[in-house]
Formats: structure tokens, C-alpha cells, sequence
């Protein structure tokens, strides 16, 4: 047989797509020609390829091959074709028959001794071959634990290309040694979840409130506060506050990690909304996405349906900072490349900390601030306006009175976490039926349309939004804020109280009864 096929998988950002691996031997001088918009990368398989499978005990063609990858137009990297190549050119030869090859997917990178090397992205690239109605994907055996995540496909875990073949041949699988796994080259916050529990807060009952609100409906937040007040203690906490994935997040969060590099041999899935806690020097490509050739997943996508939190956030750059705008809104980003366009999802919740200046003293009794009105005007400018007003929740957290103590009952993560999933289970409810599931992903038409605030409550938001304290986008987000309080206090509807505190969490300013400020006209 002259001509033969395999299948392997491509990774458009997080969307694979089918590749036909054809391989023709004709005759003519010995040469070896790879098309199909190949990168640097892929075109080296065919020296990789050459030696696996001379390595292996089988013998290369000495005539004329072709490799193509099909469709031709879409743009390929990587060197995870390697062992789909070297089954379909030895098919071609007659060594493999065709009809083992039948719904079959292949992805592994091909060592020059023919061992097979783990791949990124396995998980992605199994459920698209999966969706595609593939009964059997071959992957390297270090990706067998992410592979297998997958349901309704079966997973074969190959250690050597003679595994491969002595599989399809039918006969006796020869045994390899374990392969050596890779070092990965990832930091630590990128794939810890903080152990940590809500009672370790003394005091801070208003910065409790905030993140409380923030895990019940998906709420941006903004904490700021001198050093030591317990900024990062509060964010850490935030991810124990908040449910499991469902299925088709889990499926999907994982599936994010496994491109990004984060899943292990031993991968289960992501069932626990991650924590992504990037140095506030993180560069713009790691924080969106992007390198070369094919774009690869950033910090935000490996946030997605988890928090993105950044400490320090005025040391950032602004530029940076401010790529955050477009993904808050959409739930999505897209990263444009000459080779293609890669898109990833980023529904995170973002979560930044900052000091009220360079010294960390402004506004504080805690001595006399340093910094000059220059300085401290240009510290201040570092986070924009267009990214504070995407914020839902501002909270100034000062340290707690020395006179707490470590006897004053707090609540737990449990507890907490408790009504943060009964919250949520009333919005699901509420919105049964919708593409939406929290309430800060309610456009701001709808959920006024649909879900209005009572007659007192709008006539409060109506007067701050007059008297420019609020921004249209602003008005919304309240809005949202307030059912997010009356989802956690367990009422049909916000409340004109409810909504004064939603408005109160927004403007950063101290949580005090409506009742108890002097009454705005028109307000009962």
C-alpha cells in the first residue's frame, strides 16, 4: 500500500480540530516532503520520525515520501504529529494494517530512540477527537491521567512507538521503562490553592462582608489598606468560600490547565475554582496569553471560573493592568497572532490589593505619611478609572482594634461558604433557563428589565447616579450587588437597606443603616 491515513488533533487556543495525517511513497530519489502549514517545530518530525522508527526495528522507505496535513489551510505547531506521522508513513509501507487505524486518534512527540514524549494540552485534544466521534485515542503514558478525564472515548497510554505498533499488530507489548516526566517551569501561585480558613481573621467585619458578597455573586472586589491590615489574608480566603465546579466547568477549567502545563500524570479534574495569584511584574502575554506561532493560554484564562488576584496592583504596569478591561466584560479573550486566532475563556472574578500609597501611611493613624501630593496622585492614577468602575465591591481595610482578641467568636469557611451556596443555588433558580448563572453576569437591560428594584430603592440609585457619584455602568453593577445581598439574606427582592449597602460596598464607604443618615428626598 502506497498511500495511508492517521488522525491526530490541532489546538486553535482551547478548540481542536481534526487533522488527516496522509503519507505517500512513491517512487523516485529518497527524500522526505512535510505540507501543510507546518511550523519549525513540526517540520523537524521529519528527522525525528526517520530515527524513531530505525530505532525501532523497523525499516524507513528509501524512496520518494510525501507527509500532508490536512485541512492544508489551517496552521499546525508543535511536535505532537510525531507518532501519527510515523503510523500513517508505516501503514503506507505495509506495516500496520490500515483497518487497526479506524477511529483511532494519535498524539505524542516521537524521541530519536522512539520513546514517546508527554505532550501540552492532552485533555484538550482528547475531548475534541472524543466530540468528534473517535472511539480510541493513543497518547504519551504520562498523559494517560489527564486523557482519561474524558468520558465515552477509550485511552491507550503508549510509553515507545514499539508499544504502538505491537498494539495494533495484535501481539505481545513489549515492557519500557517509565518515561521521565518533564521539569515544568511553573510558578507556584499559579497552581496553589490557598489551606487557609475564614476564623484566622480577627475583626474585619465589614472586609468579611465584602468577600462574602463577592463569593456569592461573582463580584469583582478591590481592597486597599495599609500594610498588615489583612488585605491578602481576606483574598486568600475567598476561593474556600466559594461551591465546587459543576461538570462542564470542571471539564472545562481542566481542560485550560492541560494547555497552560499545569496537569500532572496523576491529573484529576479541576473540580475546585482555582486560585491565580501572578507577581504584580507579570508581563502582558503571561497575564492575557500569546507567545509565538499559536497563541497559549495567560493567567486570566488559567483563572476562569476562579480568581484572578493581584496584590500590589498599582506596581503593575498600566498597560497591563488595563488589558483586563475587554475579558471583565466579555467572559472571553482573543488573542490575534499572523498564524491565528486563539480563543480562551476568562470568567474570573478579579481581586486587587493595594496600598493607600508608596509608604503605605496616607490616611492612616498610623504615623505621618512621606509621600508628596505628586507622588501619591501618581501612585493613585496607576489603577485607571475604566478598570476601578469594573470593580463591584471597594472595601478600605485598616488593621483591627488591639483590644480583639483571639477568644471573639468568628464564623468559618464552612459556615460562610454554607449561605454562599445557598445564595447562589437562588440566583441559578432565579435564572433557570438563561445563559447566565451568577447575577454579575446579568447584562444590565435584562436583569433592570426583568428583575426592577422596588420604587424606593431606584429613587435612591437614581439620586446618586444624578448627582454623579455613580456611572451608568456603575448604576448596573449595584444593581447586581444588591440582589447578591438578598440572595445571602435569603428575601424575594432587594430592599431599599439591601440596596444602600450594595451602594455602599461599591463607593468604598463605611457600612452605615440608611436609617441612620439623613433621609434623601423622595426616599421612604
Amino acid at each position: 500500500m502506497a498511500l495511508a491515513q492517521t488522525w491526530s488533533v490541532a489546538l486553535v487556543g482551547l478548540e481542536g480540530h481534526l487533522v488527516e495525517v496522509e503519507a505517500d511513497i512513491a517512487q523516485g530519489l529518497p527524500k522526505t516532503t512535510l505540507i501543510g502549514l507546518p511550523d519549525t517545530s513540526l517540520s523537524e518530525a521529519r528527522d525525528r520520525v526517520r530515527a524513531a522508527v530505525v530505532n525501532s526495528g523497523e525499516r524507513f522507505p528509501d524512496r520518494k515520501v510525501t507527509i500532508g496535513l490536512s485541512p492544508a489551510t489551517l496552521p499546525k505547531t508543535g511536535s505532537h504529529y510525531d507518532v501519527a506521522i510515523a503510523l500513517s508513513l508505516l501503514t503506507a509501507a505495509g506495516v500496520v494494517d490500515p483497518s487497526s487505524l479506524r477511529q483511532t486518534a494519535i498524539i505524542g512527540e516521537l524521541g530519536l530512540d522512539g520513546r514517546i514524549r508527554e505532550v501540552r494540552g492532552a485533555l484538550a485534544m482528547t475531548l475534541a477527537a472524543a466530540r468528534a466521534g473517535f472511539d480510541r485515542i493513543v497518547v504519551p503514558d504520562l498523559n494517560v491521567g489527564e486523557a482519561r478525564l474524558v468520558p465515552g472515548i477509550e485511552v491507550y497510554g503508549a510509553r515507545s512507538l514499539r508499544q504502538v505498533l505491537a498494539l495494533l499488530r495484535g501481539v505481545e507489548i513489549p515492557d519500557e521503562a517509565p518515561p521521565r516526566a518533564e521539569p515544568r517551569l511553573v510558578s507556584e501561585s499559579l497552581t496553589r490553592v490557598p489551606a487557609v480558613d475564614l476564623d484566622d481573621v480577627i475583626g474585619q467585619h465589614e472586609g468579611r462582608r465584602a468577600i462574602e458578597a463577592a463569593a456569592a455573586g461573582g463580584h469583582h472586589l478591590f481592597l486597599h489598606g495599609p500594610p498588615g491590615s489583612g488585605k491578602t489574608m481576606l483574598a486568600e480566603r475567598l476561593a474556600g468560600l466559594m461551591p465546587d465546579l459543576t461538570a462542564d466547568d470542571s471539564l472545562e477549567v481542566s481542560a485550560v490547565h492541560s494547555l497552560a502545563g499545569l496537569l500532572t500524570n496523576d491529573a484529576e479534574l479541576v473540580v475546585r475554582p482555582p486560585f491565580i495569584a501572578p507577581h504584580h511584574t507579570a508581563s502582558l502575554v503571561s497575564l492575557v496569553g500569546g507567545g509565538s506561532g499559536v497563541p497559549r493560554p495567560g493567567a486570566i484564562s488559567c483563572a476562569h471560573r476562579g480568581i484572578l488576584f493581584i496584590d500590589e496592583a498599582p506596581e503593575m504596569h498600566p498597560l497591563t493592568l488595563d488589558t483586563l478591561r475587554q475579558p471583565l466584560e466579555a467572559g472571553f479573550v482573543e488573542v490575534h497572532r499572523a498564524a491565528a486566532v486563539a480563543k480562551f475563556p476568562a470568567r474570573f472574578m478579579l481581586v486587587l490589593a493595594a496600598n493607600p500609597c508608596p509608604c503605605g501611611l496616607s490616611g492612616t493613624n498610623q504615623g505621618i505619611c512621606s509621600c508628596t501630593p505628586q507622588v501619591l496622585a501618581r501612585y493613585r492614577q496607576r489603577i485607571s478609572g475604566p478598570i476601578k468602575d469594573r470593580l463591584d465591591i471597594q472595601r478600605q481595610i485598616l488593621p483591627a482594634a488591639r483590644t480583639i482578641t483571639d477568644a471573639e467568636p468568628t464564623e468559618s469557611t464552612a459556615v460562610v461558604a454554607d449561605r454562599v451556596r445557598l445564595a447562589r443555588d437562588r440566583q441559578a433558580h432565579r435564572h433557570k433557563g438563561t445563559a447566565w448563572i451568577l447575577n454579575s453576569e446579568v447584562p444590565g437591560p435584562i436583569l433592570r428589565r426583568e428583575h426592577p428594584l422596588d420604587a424606593a430603592s431606584n429613587k435612591l440609585l437614581e439620586n446618586h447616579y444624578a448627582s454623579g457619584r455613580l456611572t451608568a455602568r456603575g448604576f448596573d453593577r449595584v444593581v447586581r450587588l444588591a440582589w447578591t445581598l438578598a440572595d445571602l439574606a435569603g428575601a424575594d427582592r432587594p430592599t431599599v437597606e439591601l440596596t444602600h449597602e450594595a451602594f455602599q460596598l461599591r463607593a468604598g464607604e463605611p457600612l452605615v443603616q440608611l436609617s441612620d443618615l439623613r433621609p434623601l428626598k423622595g426616599i421612604a
